[in-house]
């Protein structure tokens, strides 16, 4: 896949230049639109004229120095040996030639322990934006690979939708719970991934719905699942795989802290209340996961108002675990 070599600076922190990188031909798809009947297949008609509008080019994000990591370190103390990782690959490439080049990552661990939220983060680190797939809801398996044009209601997959559609050629893709991608469905959803996580395949991955090559060979992977045995070894094997463990109390209060203190500064509501929270509220959140821990915040915050106070006190704060509450007529 053809790429140039100009510098464009991109305001995104510690990540401002960027190459600029062809993900697909202009001719391949000119050639596509061309062979197109009149009056047919209008949906790919649209996706190749949009290609044509937007053109090829898209930001190549390259670290133009290491990036502060503290924050995350601090964010995410049970995804240490993650960041490591990430830390050292980005220091390969911080004074060379290459790109940056990521080992795809597979994130294995219990739900609520921050997966979906580290590949989010990593993806505000690097400045490239993110594309994501929810394995869970899959309704066909052409999610990543798209459905011929032959068949009624295709369109392309999310690979394409994202380098197409979006602004860079090397986004984080994360494929969320890849072990709810069982064998229940007609195509095998994983069957495109075998090819995709390949860097020398990845090149020229081409879209069933589209039928032409984009250059996927710079997307960032990021895979979560809570048990690996749903997941083909093939797949394993081209991943750098990691345990995710529940933080332990210590770093469970300190991520509980810093989301008051965020909490607090996002709204104007909260100058109202106390700047720190008290240690048996604290002792009360370590016990939750931590993707409970921000909704228990809002119901502790919306207790303590209504009961017109500064503060919150673990009265105000739902029981660990609990998830909704009764709704109708109680006999």
């Amino acid at each position: 896949m053809a790429s140039s070599n100009d510098l464009v600076t991109v305001p995104r922190g510690g990540l401002p230049i960027a190459h600029m990188r062809s993900v697909y031909l202009v001719g391949d798809v000119e050639r596509r639109l061309d062979k197109l009947p009149p009056k047919e297949h209008e949906g790919l008609r649209s996706t190749y004229e949009r290609m044509l509008e937007k053109g090829p080019e898209r930001f190549q994000v390259k670290p133009s120095g290491l990036p502060v990591m503290d924050h995350l370190y601090d964010d995410l103390p049970n995804f240490t040996e993650v960041l490591d990782d990430v830390r050292r690959q980005l220091a390969l490439c911080e004074d060379s030639r290459d790109a940056l080049e990521i080992t795809p990552l597979l994130l294995l661990g219990p739900p609520g322990v921050g997966k979906t939220h580290f590949a989010r983060a990593l993806s505000q680190l690097l400045g490239t934006g993110m594309g994501f797939i929810s394995m869970s809801s899959l309704t066909a398996g052409w999610v990543l690979s798209g459905a011929s044009s032959q068949w009624k209601g295709a369109r392309p997959g999310k690979v394409f939708e994202t380098l197409v559609d979006g602004q860079y050629a090397n986004p984080v893709m994360v494929v969320d719970e890849i072990d709810k991608a069982g064998g229940e469905h007609a195509y095998d959803p994983l069957g495109a991934l075998y090819g995709l996580l390949e860097h020398d395949t990845a090149h020229s991955f081409v879209d069933e719905f589209a039928e032409v090559p984009i250059d996927a060979s710079q997307l960032i992977w990021v895979a979560t699942a809570n048990d690996e045995r749903g997941i083909p070894e093939p797949i394993l094997n081209r991943m750098n795989v990691y345990e995710v463990r529940a933080p332990d109390p210590e770093a469970a209060r300190r991520i509980a802290a810093k989301l008051y203190a965020g909490l607090r500064a996002e709204h104007d509501w909260g100058a109202r209340f106390e700047p720190e929270p008290r240690a048996e509220v604290l002792e009360r959140l370590a016990e939750m996961a931590p993707r409970e821990m921000r909704r228990a915040w809002m119901t502790g915050f919306g207790n303590a108002k209504l009961a017109r106070r500064d503060h919150i006190l673990p009265c105000d704060l739902p029981e660990p675990g609990s998830r909704r509450g009764a709704i109708g007529f109680v006999q």
